[in-house]
């Protein structure tokens, strides 16, 4: 393997960030305020996605229940992408397009929140579950790429999207990532201290 190879994935990587920086810094805020509002008004928070977008849902909803660097009481958090038996049950007895939005109607409140992953933004049972998420009253936050794609016609004023300016799916997951991490930064700020 090429050690240019494997430097040229961390300079893009790091470009890649560096390029959202002034793009994605007050949806990330607006979204924090977001959360902060709803998780201390009884809300919750369900998140989910396809494949990473799966893994980062969980690695969220861990971060909020367990704790992000700092010492906290746990906030209410559902991945919805972990349970196997809803998911099987639902794609094999209905659809899997409705995997999730079954799911947001079964568990979402008003108050509640939608962490919506998707990096082209045109996963079909993510843009369901946006659906659902309106059904019960949610605000939405998407976090999506290249150009925000379906999610930009499913999403109301009232929602937040923060949208990666990249077009490749492994650099709009890294940044989908540290995103992540400044939202469980930006709460626990909020609540614990620290917040400028």
């Amino acid at each position: 393997m090429s050690i240019e190879r494997i430097q040229q994935q961390f300079r893009d990587s790091a470009a890649a960030k560096l390029d959202a920086l002034d793009h994605l810094a007050a949806p990330i805020a607006a979204a924090i305020d977001t959360l902060f509002g709803a998780l201390t008004n009884n809300g919750k928070v369900l998140a989910c996605g396809n494949g990473g977008s799966a893994a980062d849902s969980q690695h969220f909803a861990a971060e909020l229940i367990g704790r992000f660097e700092r010492e906290r009481p746990g906030l209410p958090a559902i991945a919805l992408t972990t349970d196997s038996s809803i998911m099987t049950a639902i794609g094999n007895d209905y659809d899997f397009n409705q995997i999730f939005s079954k799911q947001v109607r079964a568990l979402g409140q008003p108050g509640d929140i939608l962490l919506a992953i998707s990096t082209s933004g045109n996963s079909a049972n993510v843009l369901e579950a946006i659906e659902a998420a309106h059904d019960r009253e949610m605000i939405v936050i998407a976090l999506t790429g290249k150009g925000g794609g379906k999610m930009n016609e499913v999403l109301f004023d009232t929602d937040l999207q923060i949208c990666v300016p990249n077009d490749r799916t492994a650099r709009i997951q890294e940044v989908h990532l540290l995103t992540l991490h400044c939202l469980c930064d930006g709460i626990d700020a909020m609540l614990l201290g620290d917040a400028d």
